[in-house]
């Protein structure tokens, strides 16, 4: 068991590193820690749906608890070291891009909510919809300074004006 394990590790960490996609430290942190929070919540209000005899809030609720374990293996591998692979996940989804990991992030969200449309579930996957969000948001990258975007502005207008006065001699 030892051997495949080693194995295991061996591949993962040959494989190439994570990209930045010019995530800054303590956005990245921001984006863990939402992440966490997203769990918790989740949590919580997973165990309060399950606590019912509408079926349709029981499984929104299993599902949220699901969705809190899977936020919790994949943001905060730590908590699960009780799980053999849980370094392993993390060290994939590490991998991911921005815009996956928020699009995972808010489909895992979104659907206790159309299973269930009540108050908890809202609340409860506020946070972690929200984490798809943060994770979206830095997968459209940083602002562009006031500099740069008129310079671009200006090489644009320079070239529509080009464009205009060859098409006026064209025609004379």
């Amino acid at each position: 068991m030892s051997g495949s394990g080693g194995a295991a590790a061996a591949a993962v960490s040959s494989a190439p590193p994570a990209q930045d996609e010019g995530m800054t430290w303590w956005y990245r942190w921001l984006c863990r820690l939402s992440g966490v929070l997203g769990a918790v919540s989740c949590a919580i209000s997973g165990l309060f749906n399950c606590v019912t005899i509408h079926p349709l809030n029981i499984a929104a609720g299993v599902w949220m608890i699901m969705n809190a374990f899977i936020l919790l293996l994949c943001e905060a591998p730590f908590c699960c070291q009780f799980i053999e692979f849980a370094n392993t996940v993390a060290e994939k989804v590490d991998r991911l891009r921005s815009w996956q990991k928020a699009v995972f992030y808010c489909g895992m969200a979104i659907i206790p909510v159309v299973i269930s449309l009540t108050l908890t579930t809202l609340l409860g996957n506020a946070i972690a919809f929200a984490t798809g969000v943060l994770y979206g948001l830095s997968a459209l990258g940083k602002k562009g300074d006031a500099i740069s975007y008129a310079r671009i502005q200006q090489q644009k207008q320079q070239g529509d004006e080009e464009k205009l006065t060859d098409t006026l001699e064209g025609e004379l």
